[in-house]
């Protein structure tokens, strides 16, 4: 039963991830497309209407890890306070941005689209080293209480700055396949200079792993070939123009880092230079479970029927005819 509720809440975190990768990385490569505003506009209507209904993964991952992980989520978020302080500030930073850049149609909006690719960067960097700690194992002193600066390791930056191009690549792949014709190939070119990045990010970040992360099963070997494999289907798809395809290769791709943690040493879900945390150990009472049995299957299955129903909807380019959300 543990081990499912384990699944579920893996299911919403990788759906996060496949899902609001695009979002941070349009907002980080808004400043590659024309100052124009009738081009940043069409770039943001591209996003328009996935950004929120992206988002709520997020909330449904962090409930669940409330309610079903109560220890979990204690230990985390006392031993990475730091990163995920930085974290709410950029996602509260970007959605606002987002949400208030173009309310006024005569406003200056230079602020509003500075806060969309600084909270997008920010957001992306710190979902990174969170992650990459959260592999290696959190740093914490001798009595379990966090050490901020050993949060800022250099396997840790690592990852912060691979998830930046990480989600660029994503997002260029996004707007390939949904962006008006005459911006698609500035996206395909995108897509095709972060790949560099992303390859030598992916390659020194499994070869240091090797040495440096102990405890590892054949499961999170398993999610490190998913990897490589999700970044050749993006990469062949991208060469062949089928971007729909590259677009689900990027989305996979976004989503591992996420899969590797939660799998890495299962059924130790949490590794600290203090103590380790299993599975079991990190979850609440067997009653608690039956009371969110009630409410999380007509929960996930809403989720995942909205987010279809959105896409079926908007599933062709921008247009002349398409209404700019933003």
């Amino acid at each position: 039963m543990v081990t499912f509720w384990w699944c579920l809440l893996g299911l919403l975190t990788c759906g996060y991830f496949a899902l609001a990768g695009y979002d941070y990385g349009v907002g980080m490569l808004l400043p590659a497309f024309e100052a124009d505003e009738r081009r940043r506009r069409q770039t943001l209507g591209a996003l328009g209407p996935f950004f929120l209904a992206n988002e709520v993964w997020l909330v449904a991952a962090v409930g669940l890890l409330f309610g079903a992980f109560p220890h979990l989520e204690g230990k985390v978020f006392t031993g990475a306070y730091v990163l995920v302080v930085t974290l709410l500030l950029g996602l509260v930073t970007f959605t606002a941005s987002m949400q208030l850049r173009s309310r006024r149609p005569d406003a200056r909006r230079g602020a509003w689209t500075a806060g969309i690719v600084g909270g997008a960067v920010v957001t992306a960097l710190s979902w990174g080293m969170f992650l990459g700690n959260l592999v290696l194992g959190l740093p914490l002193a001798a009595d379990g209480s966090p050490t901020v600066l050993a949060l800022f390791n250099p396997y840790a930056v690592l990852w912060g700055l691979g998830f930046v191009a990480l989600f660029c690549l994503q997002g260029a792949a996004f707007l390939a396949v949904r962006a008006p014709a005459e911006l698609t190939g500035r996206a395909v070119r995108l897509a095709r200079a972060f790949s560099a990045p992303v390859f030598a990010f992916l390659v020194i970040a499994t070869v240091w792993g090797f040495f440096a992360v102990d405890g590892g099963t054949l499961l999170g070997a398993g999610v490190v070939v998913l990897t490589f494999v999700a970044f050749g289907v993006f990469r062949l798809a991208l060469g062949a123009k089928r971007y729909r395809v590259a677009l689900v290769g990027a989305m996979v791709l976004a989503a591992c880092p996420a899969l590797l943690a939660g799998t890495l040493r299962f059924p130790t879900v949490l590794v600290s230079s203090a103590y380790t945390l299993t599975v079991d150990q990190a979850a609440t009472a067997s009653g608690t479970f039956a009371v969110l049995g009630w409410f999380a299957a007509p929960a996930v299955l809403a989720l995942v029927v909205v987010q279809w129903l959105t896409w079926r909807a908007h599933r062709n380019p921008l247009d002349q005819r398409s209404l700019l959300h933003f």
